[in-house]
């Protein structure tokens, strides 16, 4: 069979749509991720702590759906991606799903019992099981800025030979406080309009504005670090978007200063970072008016600006070597085969609008704010 759609076409919507699921798991868990990091912090009582629980308990497991369909769209349409990424990152991996595994049972647990003590380890579990894979997150995505340490032998085989530890270099650190407080930020404008306006509200609020501030400062520094510090890879010699996916028929260099090529090449690519500070900036102003819609909707765009930046900053490459450039893997050598990617495209066409309307229908049916009244009436409450 002869798909009717060109291989180099169907590596660019499959290059776009893991982008697309990883922004959908930021837009949706991410706020999650930043509720539970601010759990501590907006909410001092054991009422007010359940009323931000119950604010993302009915909607937490969905979410995690776009996590789970990120990793199985780099699984069948980026193998070599997968590969090297999974096993690499595998302790860093295994710490972010530890800290995952922190939130169902904290939220099935923590009312359990009425003690004080009990439910007050488990909030700071809850916080432990939203601030560690946001940090993580970010330092995974500084690593693949700088390049990862790994290297492909002539049979194709992935050697990784870098360590926990050396994750976490000073570049990859602000990559994941600005993940931090892009997250916390976003958790916070979504408190701002589904919980009661009160104290907590408040809280979060001004947790939302240092936020937003943070998000454009380590934005901004970033940036600059990335275009200064010697960041950067090129393509060299003969590419051919239709061939075979083989990282050893390619040519690949370190080439300082190359994520910042593509805005040259392509300025409409702009748009990205120009999202980047301008959502944060929205989000800041609708919360200092107290327009939580607003300040929403300008967290989201800081989000998906953000990550776009990233993603199209690399384009083509997805995962670069910092220790052998050669081994690099790309839009264009890393992909599965021209049919495979035209079946998993007819199937994701089916399913995703799917799993969009669902999403849209739950959030619908959930819609309206939380208040310490429900949390001491509603039996279904956590």
């Amino acid at each position: 069979m002869v798909p009717p759609i060109d291989y180099e076409t169907l590596r660019l919507i499959w290059w776009a749509l893991m982008g697309l699921l990883l922004i959908g798991f930021a837009l949706t868990d991410g706020f999650d991720l930043g509720v539970a990091a601010l759990l501590p912090f907006v909410a001092k009582t054991d009422a007010e702590r359940r009323m931000v629980i119950n604010s993302i308990g009915a909607t937490w497991e969905g979410n995690q759906v776009w996590f789970i369909l990120g990793g199985g769209a780099i699984f069948a349409a980026w193998p070599f991606v997968y590969a090297v990424s999974f096993s690499g990152f595998y302790l860093a991996m295994f710490l972010v799903l530890a800290a995952l595994i922190l939130r169902p049972v904290g939220f099935k647990y923590r009312s359990k019992r009425p003690d004080a003590a009990w439910r007050s380890r488990w909030d700071w579990a809850l916080f432990v099981g939203g601030f560690v894979p946001a940090l993580v997150f970010g330092v995974a995505v500084g690593n693949v800025l700088t390049g990862i340490p790994f290297r492909l032998d002539g049979d194709l085989r992935s050697f990784y030979e870098g360590s926990l530890l050396g994750l976490f270099h000073p570049f990859s650190l602000l990559a994941g406080l600005l993940s931090v407080a892009m997250l916390v930020l976003h958790g916070a404008s979504w408190l701002a309009i589904k919980i009661e306006r009160g104290t907590v509200h408040d809280r979060a609020r001004r947790f939302g504005q240092i936020a937003a501030i943070l998000s454009i400062l380590l934005f901004a520094i970033g940036g600059l670090m990335v275009a200064r510090g010697g960041m950067g890879f090129r393509m060299t010699g003969v590419v051919d978007p239709m061939g075979p996916s083989n990282p050893h028929l390619m040519t690949m260099i370190a080439a300082p200063g190359a994520w910042m090529s593509n805005y040259t090449l392509h300025p409409w690519m702009l748009v990205a970072p120009v999202l980047g500070f301008a959502g944060p900036l929205i989000a800041l102003a609708g919360i200092r008016t107290g327009r939580e819609a607003l300040a929403f909707g300008g967290s989201s765009l800081g989000t998906l600006g953000i990550i776009a930046t990233v993603g199209l900053s690399m384009f083509p490459f997805i995962l670069p070597s910092s220790i052998d450039p050669a081994s690099s893997l790309t839009v264009w050598n890393a992909s599965s085969s021209h049919l495979t990617l035209f079946v998993m495209l007819l199937v994701t066409l089916v399913f995703l609008p799917v799993v969009l309307l669902y999403s849209a229908w739950v959030y619908k049916v959930l819609f309206g704010r939380i208040t310490l009244k429900d949390v001491g009436t509603n039996p279904d409450f956590y």
